[in-house]
């Protein structure tokens, strides 16, 4: 029989991956291909720490395939169709995603191989169209979804399938694609570990904690969120593997916590799909007239680590250090780049999204709207944190704060989060570039104004 092509993209994973366990099944010779397509993307190319988990997924994959893992590098749909004619592959299928470039790529692809292509979804524990209102509208609150979607059946996942006869065809070396950082290696303090294997133990280490998780993961100076997260995006586990995994386990408030994640996960990417704008435009309208400040000098300090707020300087130097961040810190420091400094939130989203193993475009775009206050079942925009408050709320010993700004080490623990007000101010730590007072009237201003 002719091969039958599985396109990997986010579904780096044997495991309930449905398209893989299609191939495998068929009974055909099959090619696992990867293709890396910037074009398609536009600006939502993969960043830097996403093309660092990418390489070092790949490779993990690859392994898992015995070295069958077909690279090439280009436009998807001319390059699948050059493989086909060049293997005589008359079959393909994939694991949808959900972003609007990959959706018009994907179906034009569809439309253009007819019954040859079929896709499955690997991705989301129910398609975006498939969890609706009363009145047949997506939902825009995030509770009446979450109850909604508590009704429906979650399927189970499928263990890896027997593994098929591989067909060969010339493949592009991932070196070749210069994916790692070099000069410099920025990513040297990077402490994860990419790949299906290394996800199922990120699981079932977070399983034995689960329980806590309610109350641990607000607090950043100890190892007690699921750091799933990038394992979820690259599809290297599935989210039914997760909720499965855990509702195994007995009942527990940290369990439905983590559930209700996994729902916030689902929520955002069906936002993305029913609002193709989701991450250029404000899903509140009147954000679209906002003055927003334009402002360089206090955008690099942000992004450096460099504000003089302490929590505000750990969250970015974790970022910098780890490509990931503590999930109450990306709140902390969403709202003082957007409220307190008045910077618009795509600056933020646009770092994010080069920086964050995890970036994922639905659950970014939406969780950076969210803090601005214009997104779906959004903060209100007077809602504005204090970043003092909240370190020393969930930081009050300063342990995250001094791990990340060493600077601090020696600032004693009642002017941890708020150094400008001890009697010796730490050497080599900057004063605040922003009057938090200040800054939380003026954006309380311009926002009365724009309800005006």
């Amino acid at each position: 029989m002719n091969p039958i092509i599985v396109w990997f993209r986010q579904d780096l994973r044997l495991a309930d991956n449905p398209a893989f366990t299609h191939a495998a099944k068929s009974g055909r010779p099959v090619i696992c291909l990867f293709v890396l397509d910037d074009g398609a993307a536009g600006e939502w190319k993969w960043g830097g720490a996403s093309r660092w988990w990418l390489h070092h997924s790949l490779t993990a994959l690859n392994k898992s395939l015995k070295g069958h893992l077909v690279l090439r590098k280009g436009g998807a749909a001319q390059t699948i169709k050059a493989l086909m004619r060049e293997t005589g592959a008359d079959q393909l299928v994939w694991n949808r995603c959900y972003e609007p470039f990959a959706v018009a790529r994907d179906t034009g692809l569809k439309t253009a191989l007819g019954a040859a292509a079929q896709s499955f979804n690997g991705a989301l524990l129910h398609e975006p169209w498939e969890i609706k209102t009363g009145a047949g509208t997506p939902f825009r609150v995030f509770t009446p979804f979450w109850n909604a979607m508590l009704k429906r059946p979650v399927e189970k996942p499928k263990p890896v399938p027997r593994a098929p006869h591989f067909a060969i065809a010339p493949s592009d070396s991932l070196a070749d694609w210069k994916l790692l950082p070099v000069k410099p290696n920025w990513a040297h303090g990077f402490d994860w570990t990419p790949g299906e294997k290394p996800a199922q133990d990120a699981l079932y280490d977070f399983l034995d904690q689960v329980d806590d998780y309610g109350r641990s993961r607000d607090l950043p100076d100890r190892d007690g969120t699921s750091r799933l997260s990038a394992h979820l995006h690259w599809g290297e586990i599935s989210p039914r593997q997760a909720w499965h995994a855990v509702r195994a386990r007995h009942h527990s408030e940290g369990s439905e916590t983590f559930l209700k994640e996994l729902g916030w996960r689902e929520f955002c990417a069906q936002l993305l799909f029913h609002n193709p704008d989701l991450p250029s435009q404000p899903l509140d309208r009147r954000f679209a007239k906002f003055p927003w400040r334009k402002n360089e000098k206090d955008f690099q300090a942000w992004t450096k680590g460099r504000t003089g707020i302490p929590i505000v300087d750990a969250g970015m130097r974790q970022l910098w250090q780890t490509g990931w961040m503590h999930n109450r810190v990306r709140m902390i420091v969403a709202s003082l780049l957007i409220k307190h400094l008045g910077i618009h939130w795509r600056q933020g989203e646009e770092w994010f999204w080069d920086t964050l193993v995890d970036a994922d475009l639905a659950s970014n775009s939406a969780n950076w709207q969210w803090v601005a206050g214009c997104g779906a079942d959004a903060a209100p925009f007077f809602r504005i944190f204090n970043p003092v408050l909240q370190g020393e709320k969930f930081d009050p010993q300063g342990v995250y704060v001094r791990r990340f700004v060493p600077e601090l080490e020696n600032c004693p623990d009642k002017y941890i989060h708020k150094p400008w007000a001890a009697p010796v101010s730490p050497e080599n730590y900057p004063e605040p570039i922003v009057d938090l007072a200040a800054g939380r009237d003026r954006a309380l201003g311009i926002f009365r104004a724009l309800k005006r």
